[in-house]
């Protein structure tokens, strides 16, 4: 198990390198207290770019995805314990910017480097 949470996190690292020159995406952050397991790799993009990153990322055969569409809040199962006014203007900024990369156990440096080209060509 260790040394699946340590290529996790060998990919998070070159994510979080390799896309730091980026301005418009913000890469997690980490608390230097505190170690992560990344089942996710999840990425903020801004300037309302987050739906064409990932239909570009498509295009290059690169899965990505949303988990978080919609705060939990605004879900139905949720609704009858929130006043109608009631919102959290952050968390649905948050649901309409992020996009998770993908972070797999078997990816060698090839594949990640791929991935980030992709995304540096699409800011350039």
């Amino acid at each position: 198990m260790d040394e699946y949470s340590e290529a996790r996190n060998r990919m998070a690292d070159y994510y979080d390198e390799n896309l730091a020159g980026i301005s418009e995406i913000q890469t997690p952050k980490r608390a230097g207290n505190s170690t992560h397991v990344f089942h996710q790799y999840t990425l903020r993009v801004k300037n309302g770019k987050r739906d064409e990153l990932q239909k570009y990322l498509a295009e290059k055969n690169i899965p990505s995805m949303i988990y978080y569409p919609l705060p939990l809040y605004k879900q139905e199962a949720f609704l009858q314990y929130v006043e109608e006014d009631f919102s959290l203007p952050v968390t649905e900024q948050l649901c309409e910017e992020v996009l998770s990369l993908p972070v797999h156990t078997e990816f060698n440096q090839e594949v990640l480097n791929v991935i980030v080209t992709e995304i540096k060509n699409y800011f350039n």
